[in-house]
């Protein structure tokens, strides 16, 4: 990705820019804002998440978003080193007012040229554009009217049509999701003139020549607007080359060009050419591509031992060409303390003689005038001795024949040397039967029974050895001894396809049965024993290819068979032949609108009569033709007929068995209507478009002479009916509609007589177009040999303009054969926690290479974790969050489209050392109790979805209890027996079950039960006792105001003026001082209010640990503000929820 990072945030939301980091020990962080250090402590708006680099800015007391714009730059550091991230550009969205302006009504002549300008106000980012009218619809647009790339409306020519007076130009700000409008443009065409047609000539670009710059991988856009009478049209061509089909569309009517992911083969001379029957113009763009720095090879982590020499590239393409910069620990490396055992050539460091206590993390900047790349790689010196981390006495089986691949994974600085031995370890294994793989894997190319036993690898360095034993077993393979035959069976009779196979005795064979490749239908005729198929009482759909399969766990081998059905011979049929012709005709019961018609039927002919059909013709309008008028059941020999007004009327009759249709009857006498108004109105009215602008209207007529009105408006959107009348067709064509959109449609009979009863409406659509994109995403898989799956994303509905029928798939196919294994394959530590494979096109394709089928798993599982497809243009691929210490092994084969070829295998391991690690994926765990139960709560920043919390009785063996939480970061564990001390964790659980990561231990304390107290306040001797006292006091009191009556004044008062009670003296505002630190912080001050809650509001600067502890979680409006605002919390609890922010910028840096 291009760096530095722009992200655009809303005013409204908190900002939270992501810094993450691993190492062990744990590293501390800190952050640069424009190049200067950022002082975390001295803004309370500005805190960092705790184990956590991540800032959040809390924005959402009314505090300015401009004051934190700026460059960021987060830095984590350990004692073994400083990891940095790529710089980040935070800025505010912008959605500014549309100026205020008056705009005057244009004026043109019909066949101008027109361009509305809209000019919207400069957005961050920027607004998008649309034109529309008063009512909010959209403009329409053609090829005479667009909207240009700068938001303009363009008009290649008026017409009376376009004079309106709200072409109005709307502006939407996608941050702040507002929507500003331009004051509305009129615009009055007139058509007082001669209109003189043209030839084109360009309206944008305006010069002959213009020139466009874009980088790579971004999008190139091209427009050319054409003004001309007619309306000119828009062509592409490339000079020198061609427009890349898969990466390229034309939008606009064909006047914008775009291109996808451009890449330097993209840069050249386009042309576009506008023409009409007047001429033609061109202009050409040069198009020229630059690229920000890409990685060639980025560097990577580096494990040496003492002594030991390596390098590190880092090669980066670009145009310009990137300038390759070094640091270390995050400063210049020609201002880092001087290293003898490194030096720098160019994009290479190269280290020699390495001493131990020299790791450190170096960074590798890339940079041109468009972007840069930043990319840590840690060096580590380490001294350790070999380990093999493969499982001990692993049993390997593979098929005579086939490849075997013994694994030795190992570990070790510096890196071990591997060998080989078979059954004892007094010869080493060589030779041109055996293949050893650097990263220690044994490969026996052919197995053979004498390759079975038992194998040692031994893995030595400096240090020291390590060895592992494991095990080959060499099985018989699985071939079928007789295949089933080509069967030819009579229907209705049974089959039986034999299919008789070997295999190893110690394998498990399956017998699997197929036809057409595809599982046996689920019929109780099909009967599937261990060596046999029976179809019994065959039919026409059992014909097909059956194929029988032989499974163990380690091979198959199959065979197919061809069953043909065949009828039974057939026996002497009798004769049929169609019925005999209907005599007698009689007309009766004659009525202005109707009659009744009988007959005598002819002869059967060994095939009953299943109708008669009833025709007529109209001597007067259409002699000679004869029309269907109605059916009846076989079974009857009478009709009653209902008649159209002002026809001569001639009737006949024709008979239908299983054979066919009789000859037609003769006539009937002639039976004459007298004329009047249509009764009915014509049948099978349709609406449907045979263009994508038209609409054909078409009806079956109801009787000759007729005229016909024909109405129709579009559905939903037109309140009037536009009609028109006609005679003698049965067809109307409406010109000029949109592309397939629903009509409202209806016909009317008319005659001299009057018009028919008010005709119903039908439901029709005008002409459709071609879809306007095709499938995306298409995906192929190649199930086996003769079987592939095709998949693909569906358009959307607005592109399909018409009626959806199905999606056609196109296939070519050549014959190819398998291809080979790839070149090379190679897997090596990309991260502490990531792998990254590597690995080669195969040397003999054999066909079109259609991708790479890669497989993983660890070694303590026998099950496959994982299976991907990568395209046939990928190399590398890296496994990110992978366990520590964990060993996993690798399969990769090649794929045409007959299938996959052979697989290489490599195995590798993710180590944990003293270098920088996975951080902790839980923190803030706490505990409160009440009577409810045990609070647990906690945060949690790992990806597994699984979280459960485990207990257990402190100080005793028994197994953790666990229970499951909802998604949720705390729970309540109920039924804790009181009394006694829980220890209690959180664990996060993979898919397989298996911890992945578990917080620290917490003691949680149950208090025992309370013995209940009794209130002394409700015994009846403590209120007599009271009583007494209160008694005696009232009689002391009444003594005492005796004697003083008699006993004259005492100056009380004055003693008290002139010596003065301190507890009672009032206070001076001058005497009120607050230290900086005082305890007193939180009390009311005199004459303050408390709230009405009862509370005292706490100032910004109190950190008081319930705030957090008590915090809950936060809801939001959609305009950002708070809804829990009004629900009792206190402003601290709203700027400190900081467990789920209303927007984080998604800004994540990891480090190594």
């Amino acid at each position: 990705p291009r760096s530095p990072k722009d992200y655009i945030v809303d005013p409204r939301e908190n900002i939270v820019i992501h810094c993450e980091a691993k190492g062990k020990p744990h590293p501390s962080f800190s952050w640069t804002r424009n190049g200067m250090h950022l002082d975390i402590d001295k803004d309370p708006k500005v805190l960092m998440k705790p184990h956590s680099g991540t800032l959040v800015m809390d924005i959402g007391g009314g505090e300015r978003a401009e004051a934190y714009e700026g460059v960021y730059q987060c830095s984590a550091h350990n004692e073994l080193g400083t990891a940095v991230s790529n710089s980040i550009i935070i800025r505010q969205s912008r959605s500014p007012l549309w100026s205020k302006e008056r705009i005057s009504p244009i004026i043109a002549q019909k066949g101008q040229s027109l361009i509305l300008h809209c000019r919207p106000p400069a957005g961050l980012p920027p607004p998008i554009i649309f034109w529309m009218d008063n009512n909010f619809q959209r403009l329409p647009q053609s090829r005479r009217v667009s909207q240009a790339l700068n938001g303009d409306l363009y008009f290649s020519n008026v017409q009376p049509e376009d004079s309106r007076s709200d072409y109005i130009c709307y502006a939407r700000f996608p941050h702040t999701q507002t929507i500003q409008q331009k004051q509305p443009i009129s615009v009055r065409v007139l058509d007082n003139k001669p209109t003189e047609e043209r030839a084109p000539v360009f309206m944008v670009p305006s010069e002959s020549v213009s020139s466009k710059m874009v980088l790579r991988g971004e999008v190139l856009e091209m427009e050319c607007v054409a003004d001309g009478l007619p309306t000119p049209a828009v062509s592409w061509v490339k000079h020198n080359g061609e427009i890349p089909s898969g990466r390229a569309s034309f939008l606009n009517f064909n006047k914008t060009l775009r291109i996808t992911d451009v890449s330097e083969v993209d840069a050249g001379e386009y042309r576009c050419i506008a023409k009409n029957r007047h001429g033609s113009a061109q202009h050409t763009i040069r198009v020229t591509v630059n690229a920000a720095p890409y990685w060639i090879s980025a560097p990577r982590n580096l494990v040496l031992a003492p002594k030991e020499m390596g390098i590190i590239t880092c090669r980066a393409a670009g145009h310009p060409k990137p300038s390759i910069r070094w640091l270390v620990n995050g400063l210049p490396i020609e201002d880092a303390p001087e290293d003898p055992s490194r030096s720098v050539e160019g994009d290479t460091l190269i280290f020699s003689e390495v001493q131990t206590g020299s790791s450190a993390v170096y960074q590798c900047n890339a940079s041109n005038q468009y972007g840069y790349l930043l990319s840590n790689a840690f060096v580590n010196v380490l001294a350790e001795p070999p380990r093999v981390l493969t499982l001990p006495n692993i049993v390997y089986q593979v098929i005579m024949n086939k490849p075997a691949l013994l694994e030795c994974v190992t570990f070790g600085s510096p890196v071990p040397t591997i060998t080989w031995f078979k059954d004892s370890r007094s010869s080493m294994l060589e030779g041109n039967a055996y293949v050893f793989h650097e990263n220690g894997t044994l490969e026996i190319h052919m197995s053979h029974p004498s390759n079975s036993g038992k194998y040692t690898c031994v893995a030595r360095n400096s240090l020291g050895l390590s060895e592992n034993h494991v095990y080959l077993e060499v099985k018989e393979p699985t071939r079928i001894l007789r295949p089933p035959e080509y069967r030819v069976v009579q229907r209705n009779r049974d089959v039986v396809f034999e299919c008789k196979a070997k295999h190893d005795p110690s394998l498990v064979p399956t017998m699997t049965w197929l036809k057409d490749d595809r599982e046996l239908p689920d019929d109780e005729r099909f009967r599937v024993d261990s060596d046999s198929l029976t179809i019994t009482d065959v039919t026409e759909s059992d014909a097909g290819r059956y194929t029988c399969i032989m499974n163990t766990t380690l091979d198959q081998d199959s065979a197919s068979a061809q069953l043909t059905v065949v009828e039974a011979p057939p026996t002497p049929a009798v004769i049929y032949e169609q019925p005999g012709v209907p005599t007698d005709l009689e007309l009766t019961d004659q009525e202005a609108r109707s009659i009744q018609l009988t007959w005598i039927p002819g002869d059967e002919h060994n095939s009953p009569i299943k109708k008669f059909l009833i025709q007529y013709e109209d001597a007067l309008h259409q002699s000679g033709v004869w029309h269907n008028l109605t059916e009846v059941p076989g079974t009857k020999t009478t009709a009653h007929l209902k008649l159209s007004p002002y026809v001569h009327y001639s009737f006949r009759v024709l008979a239908l068995n299983e054979v066919g249709f009789s000859r037609p009857s003769m006539p009937s006498r002639q039976y004459r209507t007298s004329p009047a108004a249509p009764d009915e109105n014509p049948t099978e009215v349709k609406g449907h478009g045979t263009e994508h602008n038209n609409l054909v209207i078409t009806w079956k007529a109801n009787g000759p002479g007729l005229q016909y009105k024909v109405m129709w408006r579009q559905q939903d959107m037109e309140k009037d009916w536009t009609s028109v009348s006609v005679a003698n067709v049965s067809k109307f064509v409406v010109s000029g509609t949109p592309t397939f959109v629903p009509y409202e449609v209806s016909v009317q009979a008319v005659n001299d007589y009057g018009p028919g009863p008010k005709p119903s409406a039908v439901i029709g659509y005008s002409g459709e177009d071609f879809p306007s994109a095709a499938p995306g995403d298409v995906r192929v898989l190649v199930l086996n040999s003769t079987l592939a799956e095709v998949r693909w994303s569906p358009v959307s509905p607005e592109s399909v303009r018409g009626r959806l029928q199905g999606y056609k798939v196109q296939i070519s196919s050549r014959h190819v054969t398998f291809p080979s294994a790839p070149s090379f394959f190679k897997v090596s530590t990309f991260d502490l926690d990531s792998l990254m494979l590597e690995w080669g096109p195969p040397y003999e394709r054999n066909g079109r290479l259609t991708g790479y089928t890669f497989k993983y798993q660890t070694g303590e599982e026998t099950c496959l974790l994982e299976e991907l497809d990568l395209p046939s243009n990928q190399s590398s691929f890296t496994l990110h969050n992978l366990p520590h210490s964990t060993r996993y092994k690798f399969y990769i084969s090649a794929r045409t489209q007959r299938g996959a070829g052979p697989t290489l295998t490599e195995e590798a391991v993710t180590v944990l050392d003293r270098a920088l690690s996975v951080t902790p994926a839980f923190g803030n765990i706490s505990s409160s109790v009440s009577e409810d139960g045990a609070l647990i709560s906690w945060e949690y920043w790992g990806p597994e979805k699984h979280l459960y919390v485990e207990y257990i009785i402190d100080n005793s063996d028994q197994d953790w209890q666990k229970e499951k939480v909802n998604g949720s970061q705390f729970h309540v564990l109920k039924g804790l027996k009181k009394g006694l001390a829980y220890k209690v964790r959180v664990v996060a659980r993979g898919h397989d079950d298996r911890a992945v990561h578990h917080s620290e231990e917490l003691l949680v304390k149950v208090p025992a039960m309370v013995s209940p107290q009794v209130d002394i306040a409700t015994q009846g001797w403590f209120i007599g006792l009271m009583s007494a006292i209160a008694l005696l006091i009232l009689i002391l009191l009444i003594i005492c105001f005796i004697k003083r009556n008699k006993g004259g004044k005492y100056p009380v008062k004055e003693k008290e003026d002139a010596h003065g009670d301190p507890e009672i003296q009032p206070m001076k505002e001058d005497d009120i001082t607050f230290g900086e630190y005082s305890d007193e912080d939180h009390k009311p001050l005199k004459g303050s209010r408390t709230p009405s809650s009862g509370t005292v509001k706490r100032d910004g600067s109190d950190d008081s640990l319930v705030d957090y502890g008590d915090s809950g979680d936060t809801e939001f409006n959609e305009d950002g503000s708070f809804i829990g605002q009004y629900s009792g919390r206190s402003d601290r609890d709203a700027r400190h929820d900081s467990s789920k922010p209303l927007s984080p910028v998604n800004a994540m840096n990891s480090f190594v």
